[in-house]
């Protein structure tokens, strides 16, 4: 079916400015009078809606389901000038939430799809696309934006946008600046469940403070997988993890391609012979996808409300006609529909935004291989892929690094080793550099004696 263009009478359309009478009145009875949940600070104004219409610029991270809400949200509430960047393509399976992609647009990167889809259908918008990893700018690039929203479904990339806007703030005689703020909204959904956030970096609870609240990503036990599966997730765990490396059903090397249906299909039929033998039901198709690309559950009814939320909150703050959220809103929908705010705390020896070097607590004999643990499983850390380097003796010294495979064969000799072997003292100063943070980061070393020692 032909789209139509947005039913507007074309001879009140000022075409320089792409509006018509009474195009923005439901937005300036918010903007233009007072009211009781104003803030302090609001002062009515017909400026507040120019500053929003020709000069408020909006990032928002991710064009998936919830990014695509949040886009239409913005582009409807008086908001022109914004950005989006997405790193993906557009599969098959998105079209079912994802309202801004068509059929056609299969295999097109979502960023620049979206931008078009919003540019041609609401007049006057100016969205530019960035097909890109937020990780390919730098604080450059997110400096020159008001406000930067979020719709991600991964904990890596909030983790690291947080940590870039921390990284920005200036202090003067350890006073925040607070014109360095760039608030950041955070909205996030897993089925029927939502949540959206006001983060207002170095003033309140940042994704590091509050980092439990993300579960460490379900993992399961080898020996389970591979002698007593119980489940049907287990039964795809070892066609994909086991299977897969043996029989290399694609070619010697080739890799697993979630979005190959060829590789999902090949996955799925031996993961069902599996589970047949040990009388495991719930094999299905869209489940082997699932397992195998970490797919969250997405519901669209959710990703509606939570955009809608943390777009509102973008209105609060560009126009301070009320008071922003404090600080976090949770949505559950799963049996009836429960909604409620709390306001989390800000730590404050958090690893971010507290700017103090946190404490590892190891004992005396501990190896290196357990302060990667310790980094990777602390649930306040749950880093990836930690780098870790020192100083010994006035000499920089690169302890264990992951990423750089030339590097990682050079050091994984030093992970048996204990860390006083390799130099390294009580007090010590570690940098640990992650894919979670742009910025390294500073640890104290805090050798522990046994609770049988004296």
């Amino acid at each position: 079916m032909a789209e139509e263009p947005m039913a507007v009478d074309s001879s009140k359309v000022d075409m320089d400015s792409s509006d018509w009478p009474g195009r923005w009145n439901h937005v300036r009875k918010l903007l233009e009078r007072s009211g009781p949940f104003a803030h302090p600070d609001f002062e009515p104004s017909p400026e507040i809606l120019d500053f929003m219409l020709e000069n408020c610029r909006i990032l928002v991270v991710g064009a998936g389901g919830l990014g695509c809400e949040i886009l239409k949200d913005l582009a409807l509430c008086g908001f022109r000038n914004f950005d989006v960047i997405d790193m993906d393509t557009i599969d098959l399976s998105n079209l079912n939430r994802q309202f801004l992609f068509r059929l056609k647009d299969v295999g097109q990167p979502k960023a620049n799809v979206a931008a078009d889809f919003v540019n041609n259908r609401v007049p006057g918008c100016k969205v530019t696309p960035h097909f890109k990893k937020i990780q390919d700018y730098d604080d450059t690039f997110y400096r020159q934006f008001h406000i930067i929203i979020c719709g991600l479904d991964s904990i890596v990339a909030r983790r690291w946008m947080n940590s870039m806007l921390i990284s920005m703030l200036n202090y003067e005689d350890g006073i925040l600046d607070q014109t360095s703020i760039i608030p950041l909204i955070d909205g996030g959904t897993e089925g029927f469940k939502g949540n959206a956030r006001v983060i207002l970096p170095g003033m309140t609870a940042c994704i590091e403070c509050t980092l439990e609240l993300y579960p460490p990503q379900i993992t399961f036990p080898m020996c389970t997988i591979a002698h007593t599966p119980r489940l049907p997730e287990h039964c795809i765990e070892y066609v994909k993890v086991l299977l897969w490396p043996q029989e290399h059903p694609f070619g010697n090397g080739v890799p697993i391609d979630g979005d190959d249906p060829t590789h999902i299909q090949w996955i799925f039929e031996k993961s069902q012979e599996r589970a047949d033998h040990y009388n495991i039901g719930g094999i299905t198709y869209r489940l082997t996808q699932g397992v195998v690309k970490h797919i969250i559950p997405a519901v669209a009814s959710t990703n509606a409300v939570i955009a809608a939320q943390c777009c509102t909150e973008a209105f609060k703050i560009a126009s301070s006609c009320c008071n922003p959220l404090n600080n976090y809103m949770v949505f559950n929908d799963t049996e009836g529909l429960y909604t409620y705010t709390f306001e989390a705390e800000k730590k404050e020896n958090c690893l971010a935004c507290s700017q103090v070097p946190q404490k590892i607590p190891l004992s005396k004999d501990a190896t290196l291989q357990n302060l990667v643990d310790h980094l990777t499983e602390s649930p306040a850390l749950q880093m990836k892929a930690p780098g870790i380097m020192t100083t010994v003796n006035g000499k920089n010294k690169t302890l264990y690094m992951q990423n750089v495979e030339a590097i990682r064969k050079r050091t994984k000799e030093n992970l048996p080793k204990k860390l006083t072997e390799l130099g390294l003292i009580d007090g010590q100063e570690v940098i640990v550099a992650d894919v979670t943070t742009p910025n390294s980061l500073v640890f104290l070393l805090k050798f522990q004696e046994k609770k049988n020692e004296k």
